[in-house]
């Protein structure tokens, strides 16, 4: 049974047992995440203080600015888990092609990749509103002792053995799940130890927040304009309240917390939505699962969802499930 204030590493020791692929190179790939984490919210927290915050100058794959804590974020948690020896391959939201780590070994024994969003929201930082990690971990599909291809990283989400995320905030925590359910851990900066301050995290089956970008309404499918009126309705718990943070960690950490349903649907603009499928939507949608929730785009489960490219978007209903129920209603009766 798991203890609150049980620290991270106490955690991981004491459920090691529970997971299906216990080696204990899991345990110590989660090691390694928190300790990236710790270095980046260190950097993040002198946001103001030091030349860290804006634009670098450069675009990444996704044709967005790269901003300076968003690199330095990408090396860190490359530079660790590389540095550690414990994947075999690691793929980014910041780099054009997933990066093979030590595979040309044969002695190489290690079999899990990473995908990975060193830091989502990162445009935020300015403006000093929380931004975050988000991790994806998968078992490698190709031979062990051989190079990753990209197969090993084009698995579908219900594929995943672990994933979560960091979000920097008033408080810092690292949720994460290995398919047993959701627990996430604060951690204490005087002493850099992350600690169990929310443990078996569920989504309430209804919520009264909705979270959009009503700034794209206009460019909206009709069944998700529909949905967003009915939020508005004054009738029987309605209307909803719409917060909006603009960083996809911030939003889905408080909508589990409190009940509530992020959209980032498709639109005129953007036909196969904005977010990745690989480094945001699978983990978050993962996460869902594992605490009551459910994650959709629109109408097809998100964990169900063959990948075909590294840097694929995909549109992305996400949260309470009796509210993305709602959603797939509205999406399959639209005009």
């Amino acid at each position: 049974m798991s203890k609150k204030n049980q620290t991270l590493g106490e955690y991981i020791i004491e459920h090691q047992s529970s997971f299906k692929y216990s080696s204990g190179e899991l345990s110590r790939l989660i090691n390694s995440i928190r300790l990236a984490a710790k270095v980046v919210n260190h950097e993040v927290n002198k946001a103001g203080l030091v030349d860290i915050i804006g634009a670098i100058g450069d675009t990444n794959i996704q044709g967005e600015d790269q901003q300076k804590l968003d690199v330095y974020a990408n090396d860190k948690f490359i530079q660790t888990l590389t540095n550690r020896n414990i994947i075999c391959g690691i793929a980014s939201e910041e780099e054009d092609d997933f990066i093979s780590i030590n595979s040309q070994d044969k002695n190489n024994q290690n079999k899990y990749v990473v995908l990975i969003d060193p830091l989502d929201g990162s445009s935020n930082i300015d403006v000093n509103v929380s931004v975050g990690t988000i991790f994806s971990i998968y078992r490698r599909v190709t031979p062990i002792g051989t190079p990753v291809t990209i197969d090993d990283f084009l698995q579908k989400g219900s594929e995943q053995v672990a994933a979560g995320y960091v979000v920097y905030g008033t408080s810092t925590m690292l949720v994460y799940t290995t398919g047993d359910g959701v627990n996430g851990f604060t951690l204490n900066p005087a002493i850099g130890t992350f600690y169990l301050s929310h443990p078996n995290l569920k989504f309430p089956k209804d919520g009264k927040i909705y979270s959009v970008n009503e700034g794209n309404y206009i460019h909206f499918p009709q069944g998700i304009k529909d949905y967003i009126k009915y939020c508005q309705m004054e009738q029987d718990d309605r209307p909803y309240t719409s917060r909006y943070i603009g960083s996809l960690v911030s939003d889905f950490h408080r909508n589990m917390i409190k009940g509530g349903i992020y959209l980032y649907p498709k639109s005129s603009k953007n036909n196969n939505g904005k977010l990745r499928l690989l480094y945001e939507c699978n983990p978050m949608a993962f996460l869902a699962e594992q605490a009551d929730g459910r994650a959709t785009d629109g109408i097809n489960r998100i964990l169900d969802i063959i990948p075909t490219e590294l840097h694929q978007r995909v549109p992305f209903v996400c949260g309470s499930k009796n509210m993305v129920d709602k959603v797939e209603e509205f999406m399959l009766n639209q005009n």
